[in-house]
């Protein structure tokens, strides 16, 4: 099953702060199980470093590239100190939405500013 797949079967599972699991999953929990890799268990979802949060996804074995692609992971910035990470799908992204409570996908193009694009080596 390709990262896609498993990021669309996810689609529903409730929103949970550090959740690693389909009982509740945040951004960072979402991407660790789509991409089927170990996810930091320290970080806030305020704090904005995006050079750290760089640290934790090279940490995972994924690197930088030009992205976009179908299962390439988006860091985003919706607000002033907040980053947040999607996974891209044909036709938009999947993504733990905390206001909605779930794992939703959007379609579209990212309506945040996106800091990076990084892919599974």
């Amino acid at each position: 099953m390709s990262a896609v797949e498993r990021a669309r079967a996810l689609v529903g599972v409730p929103f949970r702060l550090h959740g690693r699991s389909e009982s509740g999953l945040d951004c960072v929990g979402l991407v660790a199980l789509a991409l089927g890799r170990n996810a930091p268990c320290a970080y806030g979802l305020r704090s904005g470093d995006a050079g750290r949060a760089a640290g934790w996804l090279r940490a995972a074995g994924l690197v930088p590239v030009a992205g976009g692609a179908p299962g390439d992971v988006a860091l985003v910035r919706p607000g002033p100190l907040q980053l947040h990470l999607m996974i891209c799908v044909p036709g938009g992204f999947v993504h733990a939405h905390a206001g909605l409570r779930r794992v939703v996908e959007m379609p579209g193009p990212s309506p945040w500013r996106v800091m990076g694009w990084w892919a599974l080596i």
